[in-house]
């Protein structure tokens, strides 16, 4: 079976198409700029290594699957020779609130609940529904997938997930932890029992996913059991322009003083602060560590901030557990950071973590960076959100 998959931003696509006999990407791609001026494809047939630009005016989300099928046809860049090659579409959706605790096959029931779920992601879920719809438009006749963000983190217990707030407003608007990014910690630590040779069950791994937006988890089990992004995914770490956990009256003294709205101050802790506010940089980490190298003590702090946040709930998921069989590192500062690991790891030796230098500078592939002496191994494991998508679109259209 070919799977396509989609991740539908509101004026951005990306995709992949994945072989998953072969468990192969055959090509992938981006369209930028949809219902804006300039929008383009770029195309990717990764068997031959060609790549293809298409400019062309993509209106809206339908012309841009449009065009997606048409470079994967394209004799000169394409991948198949025609759409029926397509055996099913699995999309990218952020929030599934408590209604869906796994991926499921898209129909009229489950676009309605994911309409009800929209107030919790106003950025996200239209243009995932978007997305959708433009493939219904597009192949009415193939079956598609939804997978959700959230849903691995619905198996946390409600001492984990309330919030200690009047229960009213958990009954009234669901104001509750939900957690994200959970493709990804499901992926990894599924890969993490692999590379240790042990059923994930008999495992307890606390799971990193670090990056310009970052979140750990606690995974026991092969469960999550406690997860850092909370109702939204600001909360848990110091992020790149994200504040991730404060005191709460931070915000209404903002507001006082400055004389601030509601969705100034929020525009100000979700694309103003993190470490980008913190050093007057960037948010990119790698500017970062050549401003710190530089001398830039802001730079500096920004990312011990970060590195420590980490650090501690690395320490807090262990307690939560009753122990730790392995952390793993994943995403872009996860798998291509090695001070940044370093960093968090260090004095973290009484609990039997512990890193080899020489091995931890290696980044790119699937590593084993432990100290020889380690009794909690350290792993560091690329994470594929695209391929785990299109396992749970195999393992729901064939079951």
């Amino acid at each position: 079976m070919k799977v396509l998959v989609i991740n539908a931003g509101s004026s951005s696509l990306k995709y992949q198409l994945i072989d998953m006999d072969l468990m192969e990407v055959m090509a992938k791609g981006l369209c930028e700029r949809i219902g804006i001026d300039g929008s383009k494809l770029t195309h990717k047939n990764t068997a031959k290594g060609i790549e293809k630009v298409f400019e062309k005016e993509m209106k809206d989300h339908s012309d841009a699957i449009s065009m997606v099928i048409d470079a994967l046809v394209c004799p000169e860049c394409g991948v198949i020779s025609s759409m029926e090659e397509i055996g099913a579409v699995g999309h990218r959706v952020v929030h599934g609130s408590e209604i869906f605790a796994d991926s499921c096959v898209i129909d009229e029931k489950v676009k309605e609940a994911l309409n009800e779920c929209s107030p919790l992601a106003p950025l996200h879920n239209p243009a995932n529904i978007i997305g959708i719809e433009a493939c219904e438009k597009i192949m009415p006749n193939v079956k598609q997938v939804a997978v959700f963000d959230t849903a691995f983190h619905q198996t946390m217990p409600a001492k984990a997930y309330m919030y200690a707030l009047p229960y009213e407003y958990y009954e009234k608007y669901k104001i509750r932890k939900f957690g994200f990014h959970g493709t990804s910690h499901r992926f990894v630590s599924a890969e993490a029992a692999k590379m240790l040779g042990k059923s994930i069950e008999d495992l307890k791994i606390i799971t990193c996913h670090l990056g310009n937006g970052s979140s750990v988890t606690a995974v026991d089990g092969g469960k999550c059991v406690d997860t850092s992004m909370g109702f939204t995914p600001l909360d848990g770490v110091v992020m790149g322009t994200r504040t991730g956990s404060m005191d709460p009256a931070v915000v209404t003294f903002i507001m006082e003083n400055e004389g601030m709205t509601a969705k100034e101050v929020d525009a100000l802790m979700n694309k103003k602060s993190g470490v980008f506010g913190v050093s007057g940089v960037s948010s990119d980490f790698r500017d970062l560590s050549k401003a710190k190298d530089e001398g830039n003590e802001r730079a500096a702090l920004a990312i011990d901030m970060f590195t420590y946040s980490v650090k501690k709930l690395i320490g807090s998921y262990a307690a939560a557990m009753g122990g730790v069989d392995a952390v793993v590192f994943t995403a872009g500062v996860g798998e291509n950071d090695s001070e940044s690991r370093k960093a968090i790891v260090d004095g973290l030796g009484f609990m039997g973590i512990k890193i080899d230098e020489e091995l931890n500078k290696q980044r790119g592939k699937a590593l084993d960076v432990s100290a020889a002496d380690a009794t909690v191994k350290t792993l560091v494991i690329p994470t594929n959100e695209e391929l785990m998508i299109a396992i749970d679109t195999k393992r729901l259209i064939e079951g």
